[in-house]
C-alpha cells in the first residue's frame, strides 16, 4: 500500500475495532447483528473483514443497535475524512436493507452497579460489584470487561511514555471474577500496555452457569495496580442501560483526604456530581460513598481526590506560602514554562472528540482544585497550556457560576471601545496587572461534533474570555499591558474582593 492511502488502512481499521468492540459489548455474532440492522446475515462479516466498504448508513444503523452513543459514528466519519483526502472518496454500492430499521433491545441491564475503591500502602484495590439482569431470549454465556488506568489523564503522550516503560502486567493485576457464588474463569480479549479487555465466562472447572432470559445474578471482579501507574481520580462509564450506580471509596484517615466529583456527557461539558459525597470515618478509615438513580447511558462521572496529609508532611518555609506556590501545588504551570509562550495545537474536530472531552474534563477539574485555594469574584478561567496541555481548550466560569467552554476559539472581531481593568493569572498569581481590553469580542469556536459558532461577549465575560484566547495563542497579559506599567504585588492590590466596575 502506498504512504498516502497509509492513513486511509489506519482510519478503516479503527472503525472496525469499535465496531467490534460494541457489537462484544451487546454480545451480538455478526450473523444476528446484521439482522438486527436490517442487512442481509453475512454483511457485518463482510465490513469487518474488508471486503465491504463502510457506509454513513451503516455506520448509523449499527451505532444505534449496539447503543454506541455516537462512538461508531465517529470513526466512520474519521475513515470517510481520510479516503477523502486520498482521493477515494468514490460511491460504495451498499446492498439495500432487506427490511427496515428495527428498534434495538439489549440483551442486558444493570440493576445495580456498585464500585468501591481502596487505597493501602501505595496501591489501589478496585471492586466492582453488578447485578445484571437478562432482558434478552438467548442464554448470556460471557460479560465483558475493561481495565483502563491512566496517571497522567489530559496528556496521553506522557502516559504512553510511562507505560511503554513499565506496562501493565496480569501478575501484578491479580484478576479474579465471580458470579454468585462461583468462581469465573476468562478469557484475554486485548492485551494492551495501558489497559486490558477480558471475557468474564460463566463457567468453571465445575462446570457451565449461563444467564438464562428473565434471570438476575450479581457479579464480581477485582484487581489491584501500584499508584505509580494509577492516578488520583476513578472513573466510571455507563455503558449500559442501568438503573441505578454507586460508588465508595476508602482511604486511610491519617492522609486526611478530600474527594470531589464531575460529571461527563456526550458532549465535552463537565459540571459537578449534582448529589453530595457523603463520607464517614470507621476504624481509620475515611468512607466516601456517592450514588445516583438511571443514569444516562454513555454518561461519565469521575471522582478525583487529594491526601492533603501528604502536602503537610513536605518541607514548607515558615510564612503561609506565596499564591504563586499554592497554584504550583494544584498542578498550573507556572511562568517560564515553554509550553505558556507556544501556540496551542487545535483538535480536529469531530475526529478528536474523545481527546477534546477528554482535556475539558481535566480543566474542570482544576477549576475545582483553583477554588479550594482562593476566592473568585470576578470569576475565573483556565486554559489547556496552564494544566501542561498544549491543545486550544479552555473554560471560564462567570461571576454569576456560568461555565463557558471554548475549543479552538479564535477572536474574529473587537470593540473600538476599550476599559483598563486590573487582572490575575493562575501562573503568575502573586502579582495584578492593569491590562487594557475591548469591551466586547466576537469568538469563533466549535462543538465537539466539529459545529461552527460565533458568539459575542461583552465588558467583564469578554475581558475572561480574551485572556484565556491570549494563553491559547502563546500571549500573557504582560504583553498587553501599556508600554512602561509592570504589575503589582498582590497584597498592593486592594480590589481583590470586588467585581470589575463598568460604567
Amino acid at each position: 500500500m502506498s504512504e498516502a492511502l497509509e492513513p486511509v488502512r489506519e482510519a478503516a481499521e479503527t472503525f472496525v475495532a469499535e465496531l467490534q468492540h460494541w457489537r462484544d459489548v451487546a454480545g451480538l455474532a455478526r450473523k444476528r447483528l446484521s439482522e438486527k440492522m436490517g442487512y442481509d446475515p453475512s454483511y457485518v462479516g463482510k465490513v469487518e473483514s474488508g471486503g465491504a466498504r463502510p457506509t454513513e448508513d451503516f455506520a448509523r444503523r449499527a451505532d444505534q443497535t449496539l447503543h454506541a452513543g455516537g462512538a461508531i459514528v465517529r470513526r466512520w466519519k474519521e475513515y470517510d475524512l481520510a479516503a477523502r483526502r486520498a482521493g477515494r472518496h468514490d460511491q460504495v454500492d451498499e446492498p439495500i436493507p432487506v427490511q427496515p430499521m428495527p428498534q434495538p433491545a439489549s440483551g442486558l441491564v444493570v440493576e445495580h452497579d456498585h464500585a468501591e475503591l481502596r487505597y493501602a500502602e501505595g496501591k489501589y484495590h478496585p471492586v466492582q460489584r453488578r447485578r445484571i439482569r437478562n432482558v434478552g431470549v438467548e442464554p448470556v454465556t460471557r460479560y465483558l470487561i475493561r481495565i483502563s488506568v491512566d496517571r497522567h489523564p489530559g496528556d496521553p503522550e506522557r502516559s504512553n511514555e510511562l507505560y511503554r516503560e513499565d506496562p501493565l502486567t496480569w501478575d501484578e493485576l491479580a484478576l479474579y471474577a465471580r458470579a454468585g457464588d462461583d468462581e469465573m474463569t476468562w478469557k484475554v480479549k486485548q492485551d494492551r500496555d495501558q489497559f486490558k479487555e477480558v471475557w468474564l465466562l460463566f463457567e468453571n472447572e465445575h462446570g457451565r452457569f449461563p444467564l438464562y432470559p428473565g434471570e438476575s445474578r450479581w457479579i464480581e471482579y477485582g484487581y489491584t495496580v501500584g499508584e505509580n501507574k494509577w492516578g488520583n481520580f476513578y472513573q466510571r462509564a455507563v455503558r449500559l442501560p442501568t438503573e441505578r450506580l454507586s460508588v465508595q471509596l476508602q482511604f486511610p484517615v491519617a492522609l486526611d483526604p478530600t474527594v470531589w466529583g464531575m460529571e461527563t456527557s456526550m458532549t465535552a461539558e463537565a459540571y459537578p456530581f449534582r448529589t453530595a459525597i457523603e463520607h464517614e470515618d470507621r476504624a481509620g478509615q475515611r468512607v466516601f460513598s456517592w450514588a445516583t438513580d438511571r443514569p444516562p447511558l454513555h454518561a461519565r462521572y469521575r471522582l478525583e481526590w487529594n491526601f492533603r496529609a501528604r502536602r503537610n508532611q513536605e518541607p514548607s518555609p515558615v510564612s503561609e506560602p506565596r499564591l504563586s506556590e499554592k497554584m504550583a501545588a494544584i498542578g498550573i504551570i507556572q511562568e517560564g514554562d515553554p509550553i505558556l509562550r507556544e501556540v496551542a495545537q487545535p483538535f480536529d474536530l469531530p475526529a478528536q472528540a474523545e481527546d477534546a472531552r477528554r482535556v475539558v474534563t481535566e480543566l474542570h477539574s482544576a477549576v475545582h482544585r483553583a477554588d479550594t485555594i482562593h476566592n473568585f469574584t470576578k470569576g475565573m478561567g483556565v486554559a489547556a497550556p496552564q494544566i501542561g496541555i498544549g491543545r486550544a481548550a479552555a473554560v471560564i466560569r462567570t461571576p454569576e457560576g456560568e461555565y463557558i467552554t471554548l475549543l479552538n476559539p479564535q477572536v474574529i472581531a473587537e470593540s473600538a471601545e476599550t476599559d483598563e481593568q486590573y487582572e490575575g493569572c493562575w501562573s503568575f498569581f502573586d502579582v495584578r496587572g492593569k491590562v487594557p481590553r475591548p469591551l466586547s469580542i466576537e469568538v469563533e469556536h466549535q462543538d465537539v461534533d466539529g459545529t461552527f459558532h460565533i458568539t459575542r461577549f461583552e465588558r467583564n465575560v469578554a475581558r475572561l474570555v480574551g485572556h484565556e484566547i491570549d494563553h491559547l495563542n502563546g500571549a500573557l497579559y504582560k504583553s498587553r499591558m501599556r508600554p512602561g506599567t509592570e504589575p503589582i504585588p498582590v497584597s498592593e492590590y486592594s480590589g481583590a474582593d470586588r467585581s470589575w466596575t463598568y460604567r
